[in-house]
Protein backbone atom coordinates (compact mmCIF):
# COMPACT_ATOMS: atom_id res chain seq x y z
CA UNK A 1 0.00 0.00 0.00
CA UNK A 2 1.44 3.71 -0.49
CA UNK A 3 0.27 7.52 0.44
CA UNK A 4 0.13 10.32 -2.18
CA UNK A 5 1.24 13.30 -1.10
CA UNK A 6 0.29 16.36 -2.47
CA UNK A 7 4.18 18.17 -2.56
CA UNK A 8 4.97 21.78 -3.05
CA UNK A 9 8.44 20.90 -1.48
CA UNK A 10 8.61 23.72 0.98
CA UNK A 11 8.52 23.29 4.81
CA UNK A 12 4.90 21.42 5.83
CA UNK A 13 5.01 19.04 2.52
CA UNK A 14 9.06 18.66 3.67
CA UNK A 15 7.84 17.71 7.03
CA UNK A 16 4.92 15.24 5.86
CA UNK A 17 7.24 12.90 3.65
CA UNK A 18 9.67 11.31 6.30
CA UNK A 19 6.71 12.09 9.17
CA UNK A 20 4.39 9.85 6.35
CA UNK A 21 6.90 6.86 5.81
CA UNK A 22 7.66 6.55 9.70
CA UNK A 23 4.54 6.85 11.43
CA UNK A 24 3.02 4.18 8.70
CA UNK A 25 5.67 2.38 7.58
CA UNK A 26 4.42 3.06 3.82
CA UNK A 27 5.70 4.06 0.52
CA UNK A 28 5.01 7.70 0.17
CA UNK A 29 5.15 9.17 -3.44
CA UNK A 30 5.01 13.55 -3.89
CA UNK A 31 2.88 14.75 -6.51
CA UNK A 32 4.07 18.75 -7.95
CA UNK A 33 1.05 19.67 -9.90
CA UNK A 34 2.34 23.13 -11.34
CA UNK A 35 -0.41 25.64 -11.73
CA UNK A 36 2.23 27.87 -12.44
CA UNK A 37 5.72 29.02 -11.94
CA UNK A 38 7.60 26.27 -11.50
CA UNK A 39 10.85 26.08 -13.75
CA UNK A 40 13.18 23.77 -14.92
CA UNK A 41 15.37 24.18 -12.04
CA UNK A 42 12.60 24.36 -9.57
CA UNK A 43 11.33 21.01 -11.12
CA UNK A 44 15.48 19.36 -10.78
CA UNK A 45 15.27 21.16 -6.79
CA UNK A 46 11.51 19.53 -6.15
CA UNK A 47 12.82 16.17 -7.86
CA UNK A 48 15.74 15.90 -5.21
CA UNK A 49 13.98 17.12 -2.58
CA UNK A 50 11.66 14.05 -2.59
CA UNK A 51 14.58 11.88 -2.95
CA UNK A 52 16.28 13.48 -0.29
CA UNK A 53 13.67 13.32 2.01
CA UNK A 54 12.84 9.55 1.17
CA UNK A 55 9.65 9.46 -1.21
CA UNK A 56 9.33 6.28 -3.20
CA UNK A 57 9.20 8.20 -5.90
CA UNK A 58 8.17 11.89 -7.30
CA UNK A 59 5.61 13.20 -10.03
CA UNK A 60 5.49 16.38 -11.51
CA UNK A 61 2.34 17.11 -13.19
CA UNK A 62 1.71 20.16 -15.93
CA UNK A 63 -2.38 21.96 -14.43
CA UNK A 64 -1.30 24.95 -15.97
CA UNK A 65 -4.01 24.48 -19.02
CA UNK A 66 -6.87 22.78 -17.30
CA UNK A 67 -6.58 25.76 -14.17
CA UNK A 68 -7.26 28.14 -17.11
CA UNK A 69 -9.83 26.22 -19.29
CA UNK A 70 -11.39 25.54 -15.46
CA UNK A 71 -11.38 28.55 -13.75
CA UNK A 72 -9.23 31.39 -14.72
CA UNK A 73 -11.25 32.26 -17.90
CA UNK A 74 -14.20 33.00 -15.93
CA UNK A 75 -12.20 34.69 -13.23
CA UNK A 76 -11.30 37.04 -16.17
CA UNK A 77 -14.73 37.18 -17.63
CA UNK A 78 -15.81 37.53 -13.95
CA UNK A 79 -13.70 40.38 -13.71
CA UNK A 80 -13.46 38.76 -10.17
CA UNK A 81 -11.44 40.56 -7.79
CA UNK A 82 -12.29 39.55 -4.08
CA UNK A 83 -12.91 42.37 -1.64
CA UNK A 84 -11.90 44.55 -5.20
CA UNK A 85 -8.41 44.08 -4.55
CA UNK A 86 -7.36 40.53 -4.99
CA UNK A 87 -7.50 38.35 -7.54
CA UNK A 88 -7.90 35.29 -6.12
CA UNK A 89 -4.09 33.64 -6.78
CA UNK A 90 -4.65 30.36 -4.67
CA UNK A 91 -8.36 29.21 -4.16
CA UNK A 92 -8.25 27.59 -8.00
CA UNK A 93 -4.95 26.21 -7.96
CA UNK A 94 -5.89 24.13 -4.82
CA UNK A 95 -8.90 22.28 -6.76
CA UNK A 96 -6.57 21.30 -9.69
CA UNK A 97 -3.62 19.88 -7.73
CA UNK A 98 -6.20 18.11 -5.50
CA UNK A 99 -7.74 16.82 -8.66
CA UNK A 100 -4.55 15.59 -10.48
CA UNK A 101 -3.01 14.40 -6.99
CA UNK A 102 -6.06 12.15 -7.03
CA UNK A 103 -5.49 11.11 -11.10
CA UNK A 104 -1.83 9.65 -9.64
CA UNK A 105 -3.11 7.98 -6.35
CA UNK A 106 -5.34 6.33 -8.90
CA UNK A 107 -2.68 5.25 -11.28
CA UNK A 108 -0.53 4.42 -8.38
CA UNK A 109 -3.44 2.31 -6.69
CA UNK A 110 -2.57 4.33 -3.60
CA UNK A 111 -4.60 3.63 -0.25
CA UNK A 112 -4.53 7.07 0.71
CA UNK A 113 -3.34 10.99 0.04
CA UNK A 114 -2.58 13.24 2.29
CA UNK A 115 -2.41 16.97 2.08
CA UNK A 116 -0.11 19.66 4.71
CA UNK A 117 -2.51 22.46 5.41
CA UNK A 118 -2.70 23.72 8.49
CA UNK A 119 -6.14 23.40 10.75
CA UNK A 120 -6.36 27.38 10.38
CA UNK A 121 -5.96 28.36 7.42
CA UNK A 122 -8.42 28.15 4.02
CA UNK A 123 -6.42 25.11 2.17
CA UNK A 124 -7.56 22.23 4.22
CA UNK A 125 -11.09 23.42 2.97
CA UNK A 126 -10.61 23.55 -0.30
CA UNK A 127 -8.34 20.64 -0.21
CA UNK A 128 -10.92 18.71 1.78
CA UNK A 129 -14.03 19.35 -0.48
CA UNK A 130 -12.36 18.45 -3.46
CA UNK A 131 -10.84 15.46 -2.14
CA UNK A 132 -14.09 14.03 -0.40
CA UNK A 133 -15.88 15.18 -4.38
CA UNK A 134 -12.65 13.27 -6.46
CA UNK A 135 -11.82 10.03 -4.04
CA UNK A 136 -13.99 9.54 -0.82
CA UNK A 137 -12.99 5.98 -1.50
CA UNK A 138 -9.86 6.84 -0.60
CA UNK A 139 -7.85 7.96 2.97
CA UNK A 140 -7.19 11.40 3.93
CA UNK A 141 -4.31 12.14 6.24
CA UNK A 142 -3.77 15.49 7.12
CA UNK A 143 -0.63 14.99 9.52
CA UNK A 144 -0.15 19.18 10.36
CA UNK A 145 -3.81 19.83 11.12
CA UNK A 146 -3.84 16.63 12.82
CA UNK A 147 -1.50 17.54 15.30
CA UNK A 148 -1.66 21.26 15.67
CA UNK A 149 1.93 21.62 14.56
CA UNK A 150 4.00 24.71 14.28
CA UNK A 151 6.16 26.00 11.79
CA UNK A 152 8.55 25.58 14.54
CA UNK A 153 7.82 21.97 15.59
CA UNK A 154 8.13 21.11 11.98
CA UNK A 155 11.49 23.15 11.12
CA UNK A 156 12.74 21.12 14.70
CA UNK A 157 11.78 17.62 13.36
CA UNK A 158 13.46 17.77 9.83
CA UNK A 159 16.70 19.17 11.32
CA UNK A 160 16.37 16.49 13.75
CA UNK A 161 16.72 14.02 11.08
CA UNK A 162 19.19 15.82 9.54
CA UNK A 163 17.38 17.48 6.87
CA UNK A 164 18.30 21.53 5.77
CA UNK A 165 15.25 23.71 6.34
CA UNK A 166 16.21 26.97 4.56
CA UNK A 167 15.88 30.19 6.06
CA UNK A 168 13.51 31.60 3.52
CA UNK A 169 11.25 29.01 4.06
CA UNK A 170 10.79 29.87 7.86
CA UNK A 171 10.09 33.45 7.47
CA UNK A 172 7.60 33.90 4.48
CA UNK A 173 5.07 30.97 3.39
CA UNK A 174 5.46 31.89 -1.01
CA UNK A 175 3.01 30.26 -3.20
CA UNK A 176 3.69 31.06 -6.92
CA UNK A 177 1.45 30.22 -9.20
CA UNK A 178 -0.19 31.51 -13.03
CA UNK A 179 -2.60 33.63 -11.34
CA UNK A 180 0.30 35.39 -8.91
CA UNK A 181 2.00 35.13 -6.19
CA UNK A 182 0.61 35.09 -2.69
CA UNK A 183 3.07 36.05 0.43
CA UNK A 184 2.41 35.58 4.14
CA UNK A 185 4.92 36.24 7.13
CA UNK A 186 5.18 38.30 10.37
CA UNK A 187 3.54 41.25 8.65
CA UNK A 188 0.60 39.51 7.63
CA UNK A 189 -0.32 38.69 10.82
CA UNK A 190 -1.37 41.64 12.19
CA UNK A 191 -2.95 44.30 9.84
CA UNK A 192 -0.63 47.77 10.31
CA UNK A 193 2.67 46.35 8.86
CA UNK A 194 3.39 46.02 4.85
CA UNK A 195 5.15 44.14 3.49
CA UNK A 196 9.42 44.65 3.20
CA UNK A 197 10.01 45.66 -0.50
CA UNK A 198 12.28 42.83 -0.75
CA UNK A 199 9.91 40.34 0.12
CA UNK A 200 7.97 40.61 -3.21
CA UNK A 201 9.28 38.05 -6.07
CA UNK A 202 9.65 40.97 -8.89
CA UNK A 203 11.47 43.14 -6.15
CA UNK A 204 15.04 42.13 -8.11
CA UNK A 205 13.45 42.07 -11.26
CA UNK A 206 11.81 45.49 -11.01
CA UNK A 207 14.95 47.66 -9.64
CA UNK A 208 17.30 46.12 -11.15
CA UNK A 209 15.72 46.42 -14.52
CA UNK A 210 13.87 49.50 -14.14
CA UNK A 211 11.43 50.06 -17.12
CA UNK A 212 10.15 53.21 -18.60
CA UNK A 213 6.64 54.07 -19.00
CA UNK A 214 5.03 51.00 -22.07
CA UNK A 215 2.09 50.70 -24.47
CA UNK A 216 0.76 47.50 -24.95
CA UNK A 217 -2.26 46.78 -26.82
CA UNK A 218 -3.86 43.28 -25.81
CA UNK A 219 -6.67 41.12 -27.78
CA UNK A 220 -9.36 39.77 -26.53
CA UNK A 221 -12.10 36.99 -28.65
CA UNK A 222 -15.41 36.45 -26.81
CA UNK A 223 -13.96 37.36 -23.43
CA UNK A 224 -10.67 35.29 -23.40
CA UNK A 225 -6.78 37.67 -24.22
CA UNK A 226 -5.65 36.40 -27.21
CA UNK A 227 -2.83 38.12 -28.43
CA UNK A 228 -0.35 40.88 -26.94
CA UNK A 229 0.61 43.27 -29.76
CA UNK A 230 -0.07 41.61 -32.89
CA UNK A 231 1.58 38.76 -31.65
CA UNK A 232 -1.32 36.26 -30.94
CA UNK A 233 -0.97 33.54 -27.95
CA UNK A 234 -2.35 30.75 -26.38
CA UNK A 235 -3.58 31.80 -22.52
CA UNK A 236 -1.27 30.08 -20.25
CA UNK A 237 1.88 31.71 -22.49
CA UNK A 238 0.00 35.07 -22.69
CA UNK A 239 -0.84 35.30 -19.03
CA UNK A 240 3.00 34.05 -18.45
CA UNK A 241 4.79 36.75 -20.48
CA UNK A 242 2.16 39.37 -18.72
CA UNK A 243 3.49 38.84 -15.67
CA UNK A 244 6.72 39.26 -16.83
CA UNK A 245 6.08 42.66 -18.51
CA UNK A 246 3.84 43.51 -15.06
CA UNK A 247 6.75 42.57 -12.88
CA UNK A 248 9.44 45.29 -14.62
CA UNK A 249 6.86 48.22 -13.34
CA UNK A 250 5.59 46.51 -9.83
CA UNK A 251 2.13 45.94 -11.10
CA UNK A 252 -0.66 43.92 -8.80
CA UNK A 253 1.35 44.07 -5.60
CA UNK A 254 -1.17 44.61 -2.40
CA UNK A 255 -2.47 43.63 0.56
CA UNK A 256 -6.23 41.57 0.99
CA UNK A 257 -7.60 41.47 4.31
CA UNK A 258 -10.90 39.44 4.02
CA UNK A 259 -13.22 36.89 5.64
CA UNK A 260 -11.34 33.20 5.62
CA UNK A 261 -13.61 30.34 5.31
CA UNK A 262 -13.99 29.36 9.06
CA UNK A 263 -14.95 32.55 9.83
CA UNK A 264 -11.45 34.48 10.68
CA UNK A 265 -10.12 37.56 9.12
CA UNK A 266 -6.91 37.28 7.48
CA UNK A 267 -4.51 38.87 5.00
CA UNK A 268 -2.57 38.00 2.79
CA UNK A 269 0.30 40.15 0.46
CA UNK A 270 -0.21 39.15 -3.40
CA UNK A 271 1.59 40.42 -6.42
CA UNK A 272 -0.04 39.41 -9.47
CA UNK A 273 1.01 41.59 -12.59
CA UNK A 274 -0.86 39.54 -15.09
CA UNK A 275 -4.54 39.41 -13.56
CA UNK A 276 -4.33 42.86 -12.58
CA UNK A 277 -3.56 44.29 -16.17
CA UNK A 278 -6.24 41.44 -18.31
CA UNK A 279 -8.96 42.25 -15.56
CA UNK A 280 -8.56 45.88 -16.03
CA UNK A 281 -8.59 45.62 -19.87
CA UNK A 282 -11.43 43.43 -20.21
CA UNK A 283 -14.05 45.10 -17.95
CA UNK A 284 -13.17 48.13 -20.38
CA UNK A 285 -14.12 46.30 -23.43
CA UNK A 286 -16.93 45.22 -21.54
CA UNK A 287 -17.88 48.73 -20.91
CA UNK A 288 -17.96 49.24 -24.42
CA UNK A 289 -19.98 46.22 -26.01
CA UNK A 290 -22.15 45.11 -23.20
CA UNK A 291 -25.67 46.52 -22.13
CA UNK A 292 -25.91 48.35 -18.60
CA UNK A 293 -28.04 45.33 -17.40
CA UNK A 294 -26.18 42.92 -18.81
CA UNK A 295 -22.91 44.62 -16.44
CA UNK A 296 -25.42 44.59 -13.57
CA UNK A 297 -26.51 41.54 -13.30
CA UNK A 298 -23.00 39.83 -14.21
CA UNK A 299 -21.13 41.59 -11.99
CA UNK A 300 -23.57 40.43 -8.77
CA UNK A 301 -23.49 36.55 -10.28
CA UNK A 302 -19.21 37.03 -10.39
CA UNK A 303 -19.14 38.44 -7.20
CA UNK A 304 -20.87 35.15 -5.89
CA UNK A 305 -18.96 33.19 -8.08
CA UNK A 306 -15.71 34.16 -6.55
CA UNK A 307 -16.82 33.90 -2.92
CA UNK A 308 -17.77 30.24 -3.64
CA UNK A 309 -14.74 29.23 -5.28
CA UNK A 310 -12.65 31.12 -2.80
CA UNK A 311 -14.60 28.60 0.04
CA UNK A 312 -13.77 25.92 -1.81
CA UNK A 313 -17.06 25.21 -3.83
CA UNK A 314 -16.04 24.68 -7.47
CA UNK A 315 -18.28 21.35 -7.74
CA UNK A 316 -21.65 22.90 -6.43
CA UNK A 317 -23.59 22.85 -9.41
CA UNK A 318 -24.75 26.47 -9.20
CA UNK A 319 -21.02 27.24 -10.26
CA UNK A 320 -22.32 25.51 -13.42
CA UNK A 321 -25.02 28.05 -14.19
CA UNK A 322 -23.24 31.21 -13.66
CA UNK A 323 -20.12 29.74 -15.79
CA UNK A 324 -22.76 29.33 -18.44
CA UNK A 325 -24.24 32.78 -17.70
CA UNK A 326 -20.62 33.87 -17.70
CA UNK A 327 -20.42 32.37 -21.42
CA UNK A 328 -23.15 33.75 -22.73
CA UNK A 329 -22.32 37.77 -21.43
CA UNK A 330 -18.96 37.24 -23.90
CA UNK A 331 -20.55 36.95 -26.99
CA UNK A 332 -19.57 39.92 -28.03
CA UNK A 333 -16.64 41.22 -25.63
CA UNK A 334 -14.22 41.23 -28.50
CA UNK A 335 -11.46 43.53 -29.46
CA UNK A 336 -8.36 45.67 -28.59
CA UNK A 337 -7.26 47.45 -25.10
CA UNK A 338 -4.89 49.60 -25.25
CA UNK A 339 -2.94 50.23 -21.93
CA UNK A 340 -0.30 52.23 -20.46
CA UNK A 341 1.85 50.08 -18.04
CA UNK A 342 3.83 52.64 -15.39
CA UNK A 343 5.64 52.02 -12.04
CA UNK A 344 3.10 50.51 -9.75
CA UNK A 345 0.07 50.87 -11.92
CA UNK A 346 -1.86 49.61 -15.53
CA UNK A 347 -3.99 52.53 -17.17
CA UNK A 348 -6.59 52.17 -19.38
CA UNK A 349 -5.67 54.45 -22.73
CA UNK A 350 -8.70 53.34 -24.87
CA UNK A 351 -10.17 50.53 -26.44
CA UNK A 352 -12.28 49.39 -29.70
CA UNK A 353 -14.77 46.77 -30.80
CA UNK A 354 -16.50 45.58 -33.79
CA UNK A 355 -19.22 44.98 -31.26
CA UNK A 356 -18.90 48.95 -29.84
CA UNK A 357 -22.77 50.00 -28.26
CA UNK A 358 -20.34 53.29 -28.34
CA UNK A 359 -22.30 54.90 -31.68
CA UNK A 360 -22.07 58.20 -32.60
CA UNK A 361 -24.58 58.15 -35.07
CA UNK A 362 -27.23 57.81 -32.96
CA UNK A 363 -26.33 60.16 -30.18
CA UNK A 364 -23.11 62.60 -29.15
CA UNK A 365 -23.47 62.66 -25.09
CA UNK A 366 -24.17 65.76 -23.78
CA UNK A 367 -24.54 67.37 -26.89
CA UNK A 368 -27.51 65.89 -29.50
CA UNK A 369 -29.12 63.13 -30.45
CA UNK A 370 -31.03 61.45 -34.00
CA UNK A 371 -33.01 59.56 -31.78
CA UNK A 372 -35.02 62.57 -29.58
CA UNK A 373 -35.31 66.19 -29.53
CA UNK A 374 -35.48 68.27 -26.16
CA UNK A 375 -39.34 67.98 -25.95
CA UNK A 376 -38.84 63.97 -25.53
CA UNK A 377 -36.05 64.59 -23.32
CA UNK A 378 -38.22 66.57 -21.02
CA UNK A 379 -40.84 64.47 -21.20
CA UNK A 380 -38.59 61.68 -19.90
CA UNK A 381 -37.31 63.68 -17.19
CA UNK A 382 -40.42 64.20 -15.58
CA UNK A 383 -40.94 60.55 -15.76
CA UNK A 384 -37.82 59.61 -14.52
CA UNK A 385 -38.58 61.21 -11.11
CA UNK A 386 -42.05 60.56 -11.13
CA UNK A 387 -42.00 57.84 -7.67
CA UNK A 388 -39.37 59.65 -6.08
CA UNK A 389 -41.85 62.95 -6.23
CA UNK A 390 -44.78 60.94 -5.08
CA UNK A 391 -42.85 59.26 -2.14
CA UNK A 392 -41.99 62.62 -1.16
CA UNK A 393 -45.48 64.23 -1.51
CA UNK A 394 -47.11 61.16 0.72
CA UNK A 395 -45.02 61.68 3.08
CA UNK A 396 -44.84 65.02 3.71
Amino acid sequence: MSIVLAFSGGLDTSFCVPYLRETYQEAVYTVTVNTGGVTAADAARLQARSAELGAAGHYLVDGRSLLFEEHLRYLIMGNVLRGGVYPLCVGSERVVQARMTVAVARDLDARAVAHGSTGAGNDQVRFDVALQFLANDLDLITPIREHRLTRADTTAFLKKRGYDVPTATTKYSINTGLWGTTIGGAETLSTRRPLPEAAYPGAAQSAANPAPNQHVKLSFAHGIPVAIGDKPMDPVPLIEALNDIGMHFGIGRGNHVGDTILGLKGRVAFEAPAPIILIDAHRELEKLTLTKWQRYQKDRLADFYGMLLHEGQHFDPVMRDIEAFLLSSQEVVTGNVYMQLQDGRATVEGCESPHSMFDADVATYGEESAFWDGRDARGFCRIAGLQAYLAHKIRQ
